[in-house]
């Protein structure tokens, strides 16, 4: 749906994961600013295998230990109701387990997350908006 998520030649896909968690906002006295998001990863679409996790950076955690931290590049918004769709570069991973070498992460087919539409009544006030998403990480050709 969005031809802007597209990776560059020469990446292939590593991993597919699912995402269910929470995108926290926090209310500034004018509007709800994007925080950090909270969730876990699994290995199948219902939400079963636990994966790792899923937190401000951003970053990707699996259980293994490994790690990646990743910057948005690209996004698009196919559904109003729903956070955008990205395509994020990593800017670090970890050598080992199922993190090494991450190149870029797409985020795609999501569900919910958008901040609330209404008002928040207290500065400083947190919005926990439930989200689901998948998540596509690549790895350059022959790593």
């Amino acid at each position: 749906m969005c031809d802007t998520l597209d990776v560059p030649a020469g990446h292939r896909v590593s991993t597919r994961l699912y995402a269910s968690g929470v995108q926290i906002y926090q209310w500034n006295g004018t509007a709800w600013a994007f925080v950090a998001p909270e969730a876990e990863l699994f290995a199948d679409p219902h939400h079963r295998g636990f994966v790792g996790i899923h937190y401000g950076g951003p970053t990707w955690e699996a259980r293994d230990g490994s790690q990646v931290v990743a910057v948005r590049e690209a996004g698009c918004t196919p559904f109003p109701d729903a956070i955008p769709w990205l395509r994020l570069r990593a800017v670090a991973t970890s050598d080992h387990g199922r993190f090494a070498r991450v190149t870029y992460i797409q985020r795609v087919n999501t569900i919910g997350g958008i901040a609330p539409a209404e008002a928040g009544t207290a500065l400083g006030e947190e919005a926990r908006v439930p989200y689901t998403a998948e998540y596509y990480f690549y790895r350059a050709v022959g790593e």
